[in-house]
């Protein structure tokens, strides 16, 4: 329901507005309005406005103490970042008004929820041509044209992503309009297409989002590989086809961070098996807030990596179903080869190396929480050494999909003996990562490379990391803890390396 109270905005804004002339006339548009109409935070700001944007922008900045960066010089378009102490980011973004008016930009937009303006002079009056605001009172997404998705493709994912994210309905000639245009979808840049994605899957209810863009039509262009998991049949314990699997991890990986959320709801956890989640694994909400917020580069967090390595962690059943004489389905190797399907759409996806390197890892490693759980009782400290030296900060991951996955394969039928045992699991090597990482994952250095070098006339090569690794398993395994039996170990290896 919109508020009809006046509204009240971020300090942010009453900060732009105390530096902007009065005879300038600037804008607010877009998300920020239309989330200040549904009493929601307010995050990024986007203005528009007359006249020389980018010269404006750039003394705004100074005068806020910003950094500026001018996003398209020949299209008038500016971004100002303030990054706070604690790390927050606050974007704006200022923008040349498209057409020689407020409504002609207003009816240019994607939806009318998102054409809704405010001067920011006069913020407690509307200007609202294409009646948004009716639209945000109905809970419904309205193209603001009929053109409005050729003209602009990526729209078609946007609309999906506020429907999910409002639990909108997307109106029945809108949608018509998208089927229409989906076939446009290889006009959008990667860069454009990436950055939608990662909206979608750091939202709410991805899982929602990505059926709906199958059903849609559109999945075959921005992720082509996914559609070859349906109809891919899976053995007992396994319920579901690897499609309609993978759509369930995505659910249950929602379900598995929202009950170990921070600002957790406890009805999530109102059944059993979410119960037992928030029992044995609920001290780690801080960590796990922290380890997903932190990201690999400036704006794009873990939880969007997570959630696209959920969906490619099975891309390689399709190629590596086998059926034994038995009559069970197998997939050999299938996680090598989802590591090396995934990594391709992330180099089309424009992805950082980093960010290529963790889903690889992610997928490539997905399995190994779920084969220790196979074992009567905890991970032995060195099987939690090899997981982490393998995994690295990975292995966070791997955990939280390692439990979407148990939950998902065997979906109301799961005992809850296996789960619970699934959750130590999971607890131990958590609490090896995060309480006793010295102990168990990174013990203190007793020999270092050049020692080896020089003591005993090794010539650089693998030997010596080899032997390195030889001597922190053993440190992490409990079975060395100084100098000399470190030594002593690697004379005893070196020996029968030298026997005939």
């Amino acid at each position: 329901m919109l508020d009809r109270r006046l509204f009240t905005f971020s300090n942010l804004l009453e900060r732009v507005r105390s530096e902007i002339p009065t005879d300038l006339q600037i804008f607010l548009v877009g998300g920020a309005v239309r989330d200040a109409l549904l009493s929601r935070p307010m995050h990024d700001l986007d203005f528009v406005l007359s006249g020389d944007v980018l010269g404006f922008s750039r003394r705004l900045a100074n005068r806020l103490g910003a950094a500026y960066y001018p996003l398209d010089v020949e299209r008038g378009t500016a971004r100002l970042i303030l990054i706070h102490p604690q790390g927050a980011r606050e974007v704006l973004d200022f923008a040349l008004l498209r057409g020689p008016d407020l409504e002609s930009d207003l009816r240019a937009r994607d939806f009318t929820i998102n054409a809704i303006a405010l001067s920011v002079h006069d913020p407690q009056t509307l200007l609202d041509p294409l009646d948004g605001a009716s639209d945000l009172r109905a809970g419904q997404i309205r193209a603001c044209s009929p053109s409005a998705f050729q003209d602009d493709p990526v729209r078609i994912l946007r609309a999906i992503r506020l429907a999910a994210a409002y639990r909108f309905q997307v109106l029945p000639e809108t949608r018509a309009q998208m089927r229409q245009a989906v076939a446009e979808l290889p006009r959008v840049s990667p860069e454009r297409l990436r950055d939608e994605i990662f909206r979608i899957l750091e939202g709410p209810k991805p899982a929602t989002a990505i059926r709906a863009l199958d059903l849609m039509g559109a999945l075959p262009y921005i992720l082509p590989e996914l559609p070859a998991l349906k109809g891919v049949r899976q053995s007992a314990p396994h319920l579901l086809d690897v499609w309609e699997h993978t759509l369930d991890i995505a659910q249950k990986l929602d379900l598995v961070l929202a009950g170990l959320a921070v600002q957790h709801d406890p009805e999530a956890a109102e059944n059993l098996t979410m119960g037992q989640l928030s029992l044995r694994l609920g001290r780690y909400r801080q960590q796990i807030h922290e380890h997903l917020a932190a990201g690999l580069i400036p704006g794009r967090d873990l939880r969007a990596i997570l959630f696209l390595a959920a969906l490619f962690h099975d891309a390689g059943k399709p190629a590596t179903q086998q059926v034994d004489e038995s009559g069970r389905i197998r997939f050999y190797e299938h996680e090598q080869v989802s590591a090396r399907i995934v990594s391709q759409r992330a180099r089309f996806l424009k992805l950082s190396n980093d960010e290529i390197e963790r889903l690889k890892t992610i997928v490539r490693h997905h399995m190994r929480p779920l084969l220790l759980a196979q074992s009567e009782g905890l991970p032995s400290r060195r099987a939690i050494y090899r997981f982490f030296r393998d995994t690295g900060p990975a292995g966070v991951d791997i955990c939280l999909l390692s439990l979407a996955d148990t939950l998902a394969t065997y979906g109301p039928s799961l005992p809850q003996d296996t789960w619970a045992h699934h959750l130590d699991v999971v607890r131990a090597l958590l609490e090896a990562w995060w309480e006793r990482s010295e102990e168990n994952i990174s013990p203190p250095t007793l020999v270092d490379g050049r020692f080896l070098i020089e003591t005993y006339k090794l010539k650089p090569g693998p030997l010596i990391g080899k032997l390195l690794d030889i001597v922190r398993e053993a440190q992490a395994a409990g079975e060395i803890y100084d100098r000399q039996a470190a030594l002593e170990m690697i004379e005893e290896f070196l020996e029968k390396q030298d026997a005939p």
